[in-house]
């Protein structure tokens, strides 16, 4: 074997597919601690600008680096489901703010929806990017679920979730700080439902008590998102 072809066969290999995505979160991880937690040091943020860094240096295509790719993919939904742990430690609290939580996951989830749809509309998006917009702001499974659903781009939806992701973890305590917010509860719920999973791992790094309602506040939104756009999905057609 020569090697232009054994190097085909590393670089079209599961095993580095799932190195690769790990080398460069681990990679990410350090910088971000060297950086001390800056906001524009979020180790998705990085760990993504590395993986495409090696993507376009080595010319993998989407499609091989997927095949290991998948495998890290596949633990999104265990490590969802491991936030009732924080959950459940703060669970005094959360049932003391159950109504007001509902109804801003609620609202929360349709605005959005909604504005999400909306600046892609005025930006005149082709109706299936339109659709892949709608969610936005749920966690990447559910978003690409959902999106094939309604005559969506899974692939799509699921890089809107990581930017709209990336975007609020980096945005999140800047804000707040101007705003003058300091509650933790409110700073989860923002962060659960506008930023999904990434959003709420940066809040864990200020407060396990927002973490606690992030994980909520994400869950509860991707429910409401699966029900409110099939629903609303008919409007764009």
């Amino acid at each position: 074997m020569n090697t232009d072809a054994a190097l085909s066969v590393i670089r079209t290999s599961p095993l580095t597919g799932v190195f690769v995505t790990l080398l460069a979160y681990k990679l990410a991880v350090l910088f971000n601690r060297r950086c001390k937690g800056h906001p524009l040091s979020n180790p998705v943020l990085i760990g993504v600008l590395l993986l495409l860094v090696w993507l376009l240096a080595t010319g993998t295509s989407y499609r091989d680096y997927m095949k290991g790719g998948v495998m890290v993919q596949m633990l999104l939904g265990p490590a969802t489901v491991a936030l009732a742990v924080p959950l459940y430690g703060n669970l005094s609290r959360l049932k003391r703010a159950a109504g007001p939580l509902a109804i801003t996951i609620g609202f929360g989830g349709l605005v959005g929806i909604v504005s999400a749809v909306g600046v892609g509309w005025l930006l005149q998006l082709p109706q299936q990017v339109l659709l892949s917009l709608t969610t936005r702001a749920v966690t990447t499974p559910i978003a690409m679920s959902v999106s094939q659903g309604i005559g969506g781009i899974p692939e799509l939806s699921a890089m809107f979730v990581i930017l709209s992701g990336i975007f609020g973890a980096v945005i999140v305590k800047p804000l707040f700080n101007l705003l003058g917010l300091r509650d933790d509860m409110v700073l989860g719920t923002a962060t659960g439902i506008s930023a999904h999973g990434i959003g709420t791992a940066r809040v864990f790094q200020l407060s396990e008590t927002a973490g606690a309602f992030a994980g909520l506040a994400m869950g509860l939104n991707g429910v409401v998102t699966a029900i409110l756009v099939p629903l609303l999905a008919p409007l764009l057609h």
